[in-house]
């Protein structure tokens, strides 16, 4: 099921890149950020009354509250820095770019998750590298 999650999770990014570019056309990037975050935000609390999950706020604890909201802070943060990127640049550069947080978490997984990184890991990596340097000269 995760698979399925994951490959929806891309194909909504695909589509986020695209809509976004045409909508931000005239508009300040930041104003663009700020719409899309307020649609976030209200479809992500619809689905916590949808679910019944809003109970669960008062079990969280301090750690996740401060790590979730550092989270939070370096989504804004990306999309701040995404939206004028994309503002500036062509979709079909500025996405492979956006991108290399593949190689990014891989990396930062191994660091402090202390997932594996094997063969297949570290050349998957160098191949997202490459392949983004050849979509963006």
């Amino acid at each position: 099921m995760w698979f399925w999650l994951a490959l929806g999770s891309a194909v909504f990014a695909a589509l986020t890149s695209i809509l976004a570019k045409i909508g931000i056309e005239g508009v300040g990037s930041n104003l663009a950020t700020a719409i899309r975050t307020m649609v976030v935000v209200a479809m992500s609390w619809g689905m916590v009354f949808l679910t019944n999950q809003q109970g669960g706020l008062k079990d969280i604890s301090q750690k996740s509250w401060l790590f979730l909201i550092l989270s939070g802070l370096c989504t804004g943060a990306s999309w701040l820095c995404y939206y004028k990127a994309l503002q500036m640049g062509e979709a079909s550069k500025v996405v492979p770019i956006d991108k290399l947080s593949v190689v990014i978490t891989l990396v930062l997984a191994f660091i402090f998750l202390h997932e594996s990184f094997d063969a297949k890991s570290i050349i998957g990596c160098v191949l997202i590298g490459a392949g983004t340097l050849l979509m963006v000269l």
